[in-house]
């Protein structure tokens, strides 16, 4: 291990991992406001232990003056999908983005390793703001659904066990659940569209009473004390009998009532 300060040598790769999530989630939530689903399900990050970066320096045979260009996942993005459609509309996305710069893809879904891990991996290089002006650092964007997510989990988990020599029957057993894995995604590709149209339903029928609620609590605000408890009422009741046509209506009815409230607050 050279003399270096290790601490320093990571802290872009940090602020990177950090300034990445905010962005991948932030376009989590815009698209699910703009199309009511999003294709990102959750983000996560991390940035390499200096262990695992001598490693795999030595691995590949990385001077120790070349880190910064010849270890590519120092900084590393896991962006996890519900279906496999959806990795390429994230890819897509990632493409046109103009904060980073795209060097190359790699796309182990369709040409998967033989061990059967399948992931869609993007290197890109993200501009710092440093204390010492703008540095560029490449950084890792896996892109993957939850259950190649959890197959790769458990062969990272075994190849530290076995120090990257797994036995044969284990490597037998890991590939057999790999095609187990990706076949679970094409079923559940299969039937995407009633999938997404029960969680739209949800989505909305949560919306609808948050939105009711929200105006029960604006009558009382204006002092109608009486209103929004018989407001209250019917909604208790449409609730009990999860009455959704019923809830929308009431919303609606709710909304009038706030204007008529707010125009005779004025008027007072």
């Amino acid at each position: 291990m050279d003399g270096r300060d290790w601490n320093l040598f990571l802290q872009p790769y940090e602020q990177a991992v950090e300034e990445l999530k905010v962005k991948f989630k932030t376009m989590r939530v815009e698209l699910k406001m703009r199309e009511a689903y999003a294709p990102i399900e959750f983000v996560t990050g991390r940035v390499k232990k200096i262990s695992s970066v001598l490693e795999k320096a030595k691995r590949l045979n990385v001077p120790a003056d070349q880190l910064e260009k010849g270890i590519e996942d120092i900084a590393g993005i896991r962006i996890m999908c519900q279906f496999v459609d959806d990795i390429l509309r994230v890819a897509e996305l990632i493409r046109t983005r103009k904060d980073l710069t795209l060097v190359y893809e790699k796309d182990y879904i369709t040409n998967y390793k033989d061990s059967g891990y399948r992931s869609y991996h993007m290197i890109v290089e993200y501009p710092v703001q440093t204390a010492l002006g703008q540095k560029f650092v490449l950084a890792e964007i896996q892109i993957r659904t939850l259950a190649m997510n959890f197959w790769a989990t458990i062969e990272h988990s075994l190849n530290y066990k076995y120090k990257e020599s797994l036995p044969e029957d284990v490597k037998a057993r890991l590939k057999k659940a790999a095609e187990a894995a990706f076949q679970l995604d094409t079923e559940m590709s299969s039937i995407r569209h009633e999938i997404l149209d029960a969680q739209r339903g949800f989505e909305e029928g949560a919306n609808v009473v948050s939105k009711v609620l929200g105006y029960i609590q604006d009558l009382y605000f204006y002092h109608r004390v009486r209103e929004a408890a018989q407001f209250q009422m019917k909604f208790n009741e449409l609730w009990e009998q999860n009455d959704m046509f019923g809830l929308k209506q009431l919303a609606t009815d709710l909304e009038a009532a706030i204007v008529r409230a707010k125009k005779n607050n004025q008027s007072q």
